[in-house]
């Protein structure tokens, strides 16, 4: 009774009624859920930020390997076409000095006149020559008469010598002085000779068919020999029929530049026109300078049209024994281990390969050796780029190839 009366008074307060079930399985379960939201919560927050930094990693990885933009090599003409610079000559060139002095008398060709092999081109007074020949064949006819009179000593010595008339003594000395009366004849006449020979060099003759290019000489002038010093060249003359053109081939070229090969020569002031020649002669060796091979080029110049001494581009077509491959000039590499160039091998990795260049053509150069075409070049390859290192391709433009510039932004 007093349990009931307790209970129906604390009805009538208001108050909530004892839950008659167990505390601490509530408690727990409470607690449990309160954790699994906190791990919802930490895991919500650490998840994304961990695929982040994830993706950043891959990201970076895949900037730190560059992409590169590839070309292939294009094989060269099967004829190669060199220009190179070089001087006309004349085929044959000589300056013309006198051989004896004197004044000169008079001269018969000026500049630019055309004269052929024997004709004559001045004269040189020379009087004291003239005399020097007179007096050496004065003392030729004395030494003549003195050596006539000799003989007749001599051979009546002879004579006198199978009698026993005169001593063998005497006879050694009438044939000791016949010899030496003799040689002085000789020598005599040979001065005689070589003073013929220098009054012969009075008058000055063209050695060969050619063109007057200098006249450095006029009348009454005094002329030294050419055996003086210095000598001063009265008349300068060149056979320009045929002109020669002296070039220096480069190194790799010299194989193939070969007596016999066509080629074409252009000048300033012949715009538009080429004139035929022909390679005949090489020196058969490198210049230890230049490393190039001196070779000797003639045309014809029947129409005298060509002059000596004019600058000329020769257009020397070589057969191309060997391939070459033409690549743009943003491939090369200049580097301390000599001119090359990156390719992209097939696990993605650049190789650098050395190269020997041929013709530049402005743009583009030729590559004569260190290639086989088959090799993607980097086009603008980064100045750091080293063997083995990684790198991408990048992908082709929308026109379906891929860009030659530099590469493609990542």
């Amino acid at each position: 009774m007093t349990q009931l009366v307790d209970e129906k008074v604390r009805q009538t307060d208001g108050s909530r009624p004892v839950p008659s079930g167990p505390r601490p399985v509530h408690g727990v379960l409470i607690l449990v859920v309160a954790l699994l939201i906190v791990a919802a919560i930490v895991i919500a927050g650490v998840v994304p930020r961990l695929r982040a930094k994830a993706e950043v990693r891959t990201e970076t990885d895949n900037l730190a390997v560059p992409a590169v933009n590839v070309i292939h090599p294009k094989r060269g003409s099967p004829q190669q076409e060199i220009v190179l610079p070089g001087n006309i000559q004349a085929f044959i060139d000589a300056p013309i000095y006198a051989r004896t002095n004197g004044y000169l008398q008079s001269w018969y060709f000026d500049i630019g006149a055309r004269v052929r092999k024997g004709q004559l081109l001045a004269i040189i007074d020379t009087p004291e020559v003239d005399q020097q020949l007179q007096q050496a064949r004065a003392d030729l006819n004395t030494a003549q008469a003195n050596l006539r009179l000799s003989q007749i000593t001599n051979d009546r010595y002879e004579g006198l010598k199978n009698t026993d008339s005169v001593a063998q003594q005497d006879v050694d000395n009438a044939r000791g002085d016949f010899a030496a009366k003799k040689a002085t004849v000789d020598s005599a006449a040979y001065n005689v000779k070589r003073l013929e020979d220098l009054q012969s060099f009075t008058k000055v003759y063209a050695p060969f068919d050619g063109v007057i290019t200098a006249r450095n000489t006029d009348i009454g002038q005094l002329i030294d020999s050419g055996s003086s010093s210095p000598a001063k060249e009265l008349f300068h003359v060149a056979a320009t029929r045929t002109l020669r053109v002296f070039i220096n081939v480069p190194q790799q070229y010299s194989v193939a530049a070969k007596p016999g090969l066509s080629a074409d020569l252009t000048l300033a002031q012949f715009p538009g026109r080429k004139f035929q020649g022909k390679l005949v002669r090489t020196a058969n060796a490198i210049d230890l300078a230049s490393r190039t091979l001196l070779v000797e080029v003639d045309v014809d110049n029947t129409t005298g049209e060509l002059l000596p001494g004019a600058f000329t581009e020769v257009h020397l077509k070589i057969p191309a024994d060997i391939p070459t491959f033409i690549l743009p000039v943003n491939t090369l590499i200049f580097r301390a281990q000599g001119l090359q160039v990156a390719a992209v091998e097939n696990n993605n990795t650049a190789k650098l390969l050395s190269i020997v260049l041929g013709r530049d053509f402005g743009a583009e150069v030729e590559v004569v050796s260190g290639l086989t075409g088959q090799e993607s070049i980097i086009a603008s390859p980064p100045d750091s780029i080293i063997d083995g290192e990684q790198v991408k391709i990048a992908q082709p433009n929308q026109q379906g190839g891929s860009s030659s510039g530099s590469p493609a932004p990542h």
